[in-house]
């Protein structure tokens, strides 16, 4: 971002992008939401101090999975935990409700899409149809490279799964990292079900890594709010420079001049 701002900070609508993630996972009804930060922390709990979260720190970056990890002691075994993105802003309440609802028991439901150009995201590993593995880019050979179908980061799982897959991964891969994506492979291993949930808009799975990303990103959020009040009546002269801050409530045959 060439920011000393970290990323999830960079705003949306004027919103920073974890804020939106936040409210999604409270209009999801979530008794606890867990925020694992590292860079930037003062400023994190600066801009979002009055968040009723639970502030968890990762020193190191040692992947996602590693991540978790710290989180994990505060899992309870039979809560549905659902891992989310700061910096993947545009998630909706419909699309985890579809994900939570997959979730087969003692299993994980993975949030999947399909991409043209899939550089950059692990693959999804299948055989006969059922989701086997998912591997990252740098570990793939050339024919998983070819796989359209990637990992969205976003998945969700019990309590006590989470903590017992945790605890058995390792960082043998290119990166020396612990990644979150190795919890398929060991849920194979212990006979657990994986489902993979396709997401239906690739842009509601999307990050933002530099200005121009966090731009297309801003932009289809305005063009869908924009559109939402179309659909309920109000009149929008040029919907590609409408642009939206905070919540509005609209009635009949409003324009301009309302």
């Amino acid at each position: 971002m060439y920011s000393d701002l970290p990323k999830v900070l960079h705003t949306i609508a004027g919103k920073p992008m974890v804020k939106h993630v936040i409210d999604t996972a409270h209009q999801l009804g979530s008794e606890n939401i867990h925020l694992i930060y590292g860079h930037g922390g003062d400023l994190m709990r600066s801009y979002l101090a009055n968040e009723q979260v639970n502030w968890v720190l990762q020193t190191e970056q040692l992947g996602t999975a590693h991540a978790v990890q710290q989180a994990a002691p505060f899992f309870k075994d039979n809560e549905n935990i659902v891992v989310l993105y700061g910096d993947a802003p545009l998630i909706t309440k419909e699309t985890l409700e579809k994900l939570i609802e997959a979730k087969p028991e003692n299993g994980i439901a993975l949030l999947t899409v399909n991409l043209d150009n899939p550089t950059g995201y692990g693959r999804i590993i299948r055989e006969n149809g059922n989701v086997v593995a998912i591997v990252e880019q740098k570990d793939a050979n050339a024919d998983q490279l070819n796989i359209k179908e990637v990992n969205t980061g976003v998945m969700v799982s019990d309590g006590a799964s989470f903590k017992k897959w945790l605890a058995r991964v390792g960082n043998n891969n290119a990166q020396g990292e612990y990644y979150l994506t190795d919890l398929i492979a060991l849920a194979n291993q212990d006979n657990c079900q994986v489902i993979a949930v396709q997401a239906t808009d690739v842009m509601e799975v999307e990050g933002a890594n530099n200005r121009l990303q966090l731009a297309a990103l801003e932009r289809y959020f305005q063009n869908k709010q924009a559109s939402k009040l179309l659909l309920e009546g109000v009149m929008i002269y040029d919907p590609a420079r409408f642009d939206l801050r905070g919540n509005i409530r609209a009635w009949k045959r409003c324009g301009n001049r309302c």
